[in-house]
């Protein structure tokens, strides 16, 4: 291997990590003024799992551009494990979101049966975080933390709806926060109501996904097999892909792989259930008063 062969891989791993880079900072990082608990350490473990990831790409990048040759096949490489777990998706989200409903669900009966035993709103809150659902116990327990603190309900209940950022929850915590700004009455009667709400929408979530599921194969196995096959052609075929070697080639190449790229964001887009729009978006200006409710 020459030594233009390994520097012509630096290069193409370089440009692969530099646009990776600069596809992560496009995104941003939304901000709280009062970041909690929950948020930072689901922050840290982001950028754990992407400094990996971005890890991974680099080095596969590198080991595909020196055994190759080719500079436009350093950044396919690297992109393409970079990519690939976004692509492909899992379960892993959908679980999430479907544990994190049926958490709400089971919060908000927990919030109605302590209620209707002749607590306050507040109080209710208090004496369900300690025993709320996990999959939402760290954000209940950061809104009980605040209510200890002295804050006041409403403005609470608003951060509380930033922390889970979810549709489900903002159609509870906005009954909660009108509760609290309005004195609202048969509280316990409407939390019934919005937890039954909450599991049929678990309940479609999960019918969905069931559909969903075997497009999501297909979409795994058209991937797979057209990876396959390309890393087969580089190992036992190396002559047949000669015409790459070349400048023209290269150009060709790098081509072909953003048509192939193109169809794999766009069949995985197809085989991914697209989150649900939160309802309530403006609720920052939602107006503010007593933070006690009647039971």
């Amino acid at each position: 291997m020459t030594a233009t062969t390994a520097l012509l891989a630096l290069l193409g791993v370089g440009v692969a990590a530099g646009l990776l880079l600069i596809a992560a900072g496009a995104r941003g990082v939304e901000a709280t003024d009062v970041p909690s608990k929950a948020q930072l350490w689901i922050a840290g473990l982001r950028r754990h799992a992407h400094a990996r990831l971005l890890a991974a790409a680099v080095l596969a990048g590198l080991v595909a551009g020196m055994v190759t040759g080719w500079l436009v096949g350093g950044v396919l490489t690297a992109l393409a494990v970079a990519g690939l777990p976004q692509v492909l998706g899992g379960t892993r989200g959908h679980d999430r979101a479907l544990a994190r409903i049926e958490g709400i669900a089971s919060w908000t009966e927990m919030l109605r049966d302590v209620i209707a035993a002749a607590a306050g709103l507040e109080q209710a809150i208090l004496a369900t975080a300690a025993t709320a659902p996990e999959a939402i116990r760290a954000e209940i327990e950061d809104l009980a933390t605040r209510l200890d603190r002295g804050d006041r309900l409403g403005p609470s209940l608003r951060l509380l709806a930033d922390d889970l950022a979810d549709p489900t929850a903002d159609l509870v915590l906005a009954a909660l926060v009108l509760a609290a700004d309005h004195q609202a009455r048969q509280l316990a009667e409407l939390l019934g109501e919005l937890a039954a709400e909450a599991r049929e929408q678990a309940a479609m979530r999960m019918r969905v996904e069931a559909g969903r599921a075997r497009t999501r194969t297909s979409v795994r196995v058209i991937l797979i097999t057209t990876l396959a096959f390309a890393g087969g052609l580089v190992v036992f075929n190396r002559s047949y892909l000669e015409p790459y070697d070349a400048a023209f080639g290269q150009l060709m190449l790098l081509l072909v792989g953003a048509l192939f790229a193109v169809s794999f964001v766009w069949l995985g887009r197809i085989a991914r259930l697209r989150p649900a729009a939160r309802v309530l978006t403006g609720l920052t200006q939602l107006p503010t008063g007593a933070t006690e409710v009647q039971p």
